[in-house]
């Protein structure tokens, strides 16, 4: 009797429910990019299931839509892969049920970014009844999570070697605040990642002559890393920052001096600096600290800034008349696959409220979800109504 007296979901709700219960963590697609195939197929856009990669990190399974011909060409962009979940315990709900309650979709992958994918479909299906001319696409990978390795990028690839790379993107990654419509992302900082490992000899603590500490050379190095203000920020971005985010030896013993001393750290940084440029003042400030060591650097984005202009403008104006909001303009926050995605147009992010992304309890507004839609929507009616 329960599910006879269940109210019938709106189509947004319905499809933000169906992909937040594909368990898809990266890189298992688990079902999610089928059932968004078959939404998309059955409002007539062409299907393509394009996997990348190997293990260990992959294959990853990715999806192109297209519908139409022509210009404007405009694209969504996502993803439908999810970080754990880190078991069932804390959360109140299943974190693949997808369950609705008291106004919320709750399940890993609702704010990040499930729901937004359900409202571009809807924007999509608006968009197709109103036999607008022109092409829409939809970019989606299931490695946004992850590495991002088999995913956006070599998606990218595959539209430029098919002419089918879009005149402009939105991605729909959470990047409002607290309010839906209180922000939109124009850039973000780049990304850097080390690993450092510094070689020493073992030895007993009492006799340090015979053995070489690693960890004094490692956190002299640190120290100096750690001192330099590396820029105050730019008018497009905030400051660029240092963080360190491991440090240990996995030594047991307190009477003996380790072999190796370890340290990760991670530097989001601004338009004034480049990844290479960074790398090669860490490798000469930890030569010079600890000559007997290894870094291993992984640069996963440069900075960006899609500059305030016609797209930002567009988009602005379309949260603007839904949600009464105007948004502000920002590169803050993590990096996301728009990294990939600047290199062959003009792209920005708009989505729902983030405080809850990859938290214990994840969740979204069913009336957030519905109002992207609507803004979505806006923002295609303005696009294929410019051409």
């Amino acid at each position: 009797m329960a599910d006879v007296l269940a109210p019938v979901l709106a189509p947004v709700l319905a499809l933000a429910q169906a992909l937040v219960r594909c368990p898809s963590i990266t890189p298992d697609d688990a079902g999610a990019q089928d059932v968004l195939a078959a939404a998309l197929a059955g409002l007539g856009f062409t299907i393509h299931h394009l996997r990348f990669g190997g293990p260990p990190d992959g294959p990853v399974d990715n999806l192109v839509a297209v519908i139409g011909e022509g210009t404007p060409h405009f694209a969504f962009a996502g993803h439908t892969d999810v970080v754990p979940t880190g078991g069932r315990t804390g959360w109140s709900v299943d974190p693949f049920a997808g369950m609705i309650a008291d106004g919320q979709l709750v399940g890993r992958g609702a704010a990040d970014m499930k729901s937004a994918i359900a409202a571009m479909v809807e924007a999509a299906r608006r968009h197709v009844a109103r036999g607008a001319n022109g092409r829409l696409s939809f970019i989606i990978t299931g490695d946004e999570e992850g590495p991002a390795e088999h995913g956006t990028r070599p998606l990218f690839d595959w539209l430029e070697a098919h002419d089918l790379v879009p005149d402009a993107c939105l991605v729909g990654e959470p990047t409002s605040l607290q309010t839906l419509g209180d922000m939109i992302k124009i850039g973000r900082r780049g990304s850097l990642n080390a690993w450092i490992t510094v070689r020493g000899a073992q030895g007993h603590v009492a006799y340090p002559h015979r053995a070489m500490n690693p960890i004094t050379g490692l956190i002299t190095a640190l120290a100096e890393l750690k001192a330099r203000e590396l820029d105050t920020g730019t008018d497009g971005f905030q400051p660029s920052n240092l963080e360190v985010t491991d440090l240990g030896v996995g030594s047991p013993a307190t009477n003996v001096i380790p072999a190796l001393a370890r340290a990760r750290l991670s530097i989001r940084f601004n338009d004034l600096h480049t990844g290479a440029a960074l790398e090669a003042w860490l490798r000469e400030v930890v030569a010079r600290h600890a000559p007997n060591s290894d870094i291993d650097v992984r640069i996963s984005g440069e900075a960006f800034l899609t500059a305030p202009g016609a797209l930002s403008s567009l988009v602005a104006d379309a949260v603007t008349a839904v949600t009464g909001t105007t948004p502000e303009l920002s590169t803050s926050g993590g990096t996301s696959d728009a990294r990939f995605i600047r290199r062959l147009c003009p792209v920005v992010e708009f989505g729902l409220p983030g405080q809850s992304m990859h938290k214990i309890d994840e969740h979204a507004a069913t009336a957030d979800i519905e109002a992207l839609a609507e803004v979505y929507d806006h923002v295609l009616q303005r696009v294929f109504a410019n051409r």
